[in-house]
């Protein structure tokens, strides 16, 4: 194999799209999946590629420090992709200890952990997915580029910060060779349905409310979730090291927009009299610390790298509701709690 490569989070909403697309567009590369399977971890989403020959999954948690480095010499890892994150900031706004222990203390595990196997930094590569959210609110205009100062929100957006610079201080510190990109919203396949956009395509299906924070006026910049994978792919084979990139879809939409946007569709999808969804709309008390506007120059990796959307957010929320729609069975196994059992039957 000519590389190794760790993809932590592996099981997760992002995370699965780029296993999938580094395990099958190259066969020469080892591709570990390292999980813990958290209630965000599926691996229904890779099921796919069971019985891949260089495919492999390793159930373990970024905080285990001896299960780390026993990943790293039994699949003699030469880069690190890591996407293994608590992401969703209702949660860290109730439980920031949670965020703390694996967005920070995670990474650092793992930091040490390819560190000490790589002994020598040269031919290897530890890339640190994070986000948009690191850089605070634009409550201004303007736009969110790669030397805009961190000026986190939330616990969330507050650890991921911390990991960020973790990563940076061992590149300056060690020499570890590293590259860390921020991604603005992802949305697509697979997505837990905790998140606005599936959870409102579940709730539109069951004739459920759909909570809008305050009044719907946050801004946030959408990007398909393969598109990133696409990002992810090139950053990782062709980005300067120690260098970093915003990732963004160019879509920039308000959240009640998207609401109604997603109204307008299911009902057409589900054969529903027009307009009749949006009065399942329910707005609530605002998020605590809510952000107004997040939005991403991604200028850079347009230029460096060649990278840029391949679709359009209508035709991207278009895919995303089909699926949806098609896979039933996931979106009931993963809001039961059932998604588990499919660890249990092949890896149990």
């Amino acid at each position: 194999m000519k590389k190794s490569i760790l993809i932590t989070g592996g099981a997760g909403f992002i995370g699965s799209h780029v296993v999938r697309l580094f395990v099958n567009k190259y066969p020469d590369y080892r591709i570990i999946n390292l999980d813990c399977l958290t209630y965000a971890g599926n691996l229904e989403n890779l099921s796919d590629l069971e019985g891949k020959g260089n495919y492999h999954f390793s159930k373990v948690d970024i905080l285990d420090e001896v299960a780390l480095k026993k990943v790293f010499n039994d699949y003699q890892v030469t880069d690190v992709i890591h996407l293994a994150a608590e992401s969703h900031v209702d949660r860290s706004i109730t439980d920031p200890l949670a965020f703390v222990k694996t967005n920070v203390l995670g990474t650092v595990n793992l930091l040490n952990a390819a560190r000490e196997y790589w002994q020598v930094p040269e031919g290897h590569l530890f890339y640190q997915i994070s986000t948009d959210e690191v850089y605070g609110s634009l409550d201004d205009g303007g736009y969110f580029v790669e030397s805009t100062p961190y000026d986190p929100k939330s616990p969330y957006s507050a650890s991921k910060a911390s990991s960020d610079h973790f990563v940076r201080a061992y590149a300056n510190t060690y020499g570890l060779r590293t590259l860390i990109s921020n991604c603005s919203n992802n949305y697509g396949p697979n997505q837990f349905p905790e998140k606005l956009i599936p959870l409102c395509i579940h709730n539109i299906k069951n004739n459920k409310p759909l909570p809008v924070y305050g009044k719907g006026e946050n801004v946030r910049d959408w990007l398909f979730v393969e598109d990133h994978a696409v990002a992810i792919d090139l950053v990782f084979h062709k980005g300067q090291i120690n260098q970093t990139y915003n990732i963004g879809g160019f879509n920039e939409w308000q959240n009640i927009a998207i609401v109604k946007l997603l109204c307008k569709l299911l009902d057409q999808k589900l054969g529903r009299k027009p307009g009749s969804s949006e009065e399942l709309i329910t707005f609530v008390k605002d998020r605590a610390g809510h952000d107004l506007r997040y939005a991403i120059d991604a200028e850079k990796i347009n230029k460096e790298l060649g990278w840029k959307p391949s679709v359009t957010f209508e035709q991207g929320i278009d895919k995303t509701i089909d699926w949806y729609l098609e896979n039933e069975a996931w979106l009931e196994n993963v809001t039961s709690g059932d998604y588990q059992k499919y660890y249990q039957k092949h890896y149990g």
